[in-house]
């Protein structure tokens, strides 16, 4: 696939929180006859796992609205986007994890619309090691808990024969911020490690007890990219764009795969039915879906059920789940469609806005 240079998401991350900064929730424009033409700007921001599909959807959308509607957006964390949603100070937040029930009652009546659909990486690197490492979750639960701690460690060399590792230090690195990819993380390794289950939990936000903590993905990114031995973890779009070296995940079924579309569609493949609050977790499926990748997640617009700007967000979200539309710019970025329950209940969760 083709890569970029590492600094790429930062740009794109830096220039469209710049918008949001610039503009405010809502303005009007004066023609150029000079009678006033009513425009629209829905401001968004949180998650940095979904920012590079945002970024090709906000060019596109702007050219099909009319009345114009212009749509920015901050990748500041899943975190972030929820608290700015919460406190209202933009029209529409962005996680990769679903509101918790306390979050859900802070919000106040909000709707959570799962989107988008792509994977957390386990990302490395190794002087001399390349693509395509095997690890299961569990040693990647035991080199964030610091059981694991060299590279040659028994655990990683037995799953790779023929692999020259090295006695290099591992390096941890995880989100310091409020996180989807941490969500992510956390809620696979609660599923197959009882120690991580009961020391540190499943939250976007965790106390790791060994590493070195980065903000946002582009961050993890740089920050992975200058530590010889580091692991990390973070959206398969940043692995993809940033010539990064990536792990082969063992799932459930003993088969190891890297977070391409087909792999995370099989993931999602496994949703059958979704819950009243669209809150689905994908992580660690079972056996039967042979080819999954075990770390592939729904990342989610939440929205007020009540808003002054409904008919834009729901014109938006409309755009934006839409196979033909949004959707069309997913695979080139690791976001797999969505399955056709998650379509059927999304276009239901939309069409409450405003009601």
């Amino acid at each position: 696939m083709k890569k970029h240079r590492l600094f790429a998401a930062a740009c794109v991350a830096g220039a469209l929180a710049l918008t949001v900064a610039a503009c405010g929730s809502s303005s009007s424009s004066t023609s150029s006859t000079g009678g006033a033409s009513s425009s629209t700007t829905l401001v968004g921001a949180g998650s940095s796992l979904v920012l590079p599909l945002v970024s090709k959807w906000v060019p596109d959308y702007a050219g099909k609205t009319d009345p114009p509607v212009t749509v920015t957006y901050g990748g500041i964390g899943s975190g972030g986007g929820i608290d700015a949603i919460t406190n209202r100070t933009v029209d529409f937040g962005a996680s990769d994890a679903p509101l918790s029930a306390d979050q859900a009652s802070a919000c106040d009546n909000c709707l959570q619309v799962p989107w988008a659909l792509s994977a957390t990486a386990i990302a490395y690197n190794v002087s001399g090691v390349d693509n395509g490492l095997q690890l299961t979750p569990q040693i990647v639960a035991d080199i964030y808990l610091g059981n694991i701690t060299t590279w040659d460690d028994p655990a990683i060399t037995k799953l790779n024969s023929g692999v020259d590792l090295p006695p290099t230090k591992i390096t941890p690195i995880y989100r310091s911020d409020g996180s989807g990819d941490t969500y992510a993380l956390t809620d696979l390794l609660s599923k197959i490690s009882p120690d991580w289950k009961s020391q540190i939990g499943t939250s976007t936000l965790v106390k790791f007890p060994v590493g070195t903590g980065a903000e946002h993905n582009d961050g993890v990114a740089a920050a992975l990219g200058q530590t010889d031995g580091a692991i990390a973890y973070l959206g398969a779009a940043y692995v993809s764009t940033n010539s990064l070296t990536e792990a082969a995940l063992q799932n459930e079924a003993r088969n190891y795969e890297e977070p391409t579309v087909k792999a995370i569609s099989a993931a999602a493949d496994t949703v059958k039915s979704v819950p009243s609050d669209n809150a689905i977790s994908i992580t660690a499926p079972p056996a039967s879906a042979k080819d999954a990748y075990p770390l592939s997640t729904f990342t989610y617009a939440i929205v007020p059920q009540s808003s002054p700007k409904a008919d834009a967000l729901k014109k938006f979200l409309t755009y934006a789940i839409d196979p033909k539309g949004g959707q069309t710019f997913g695979p080139d970025l690791l976001f797999a469609p969505l399955p056709a329950p998650v379509l059927a209940a999304d276009k239901s969760t939309i069409a409450k806005i405003g009601s």
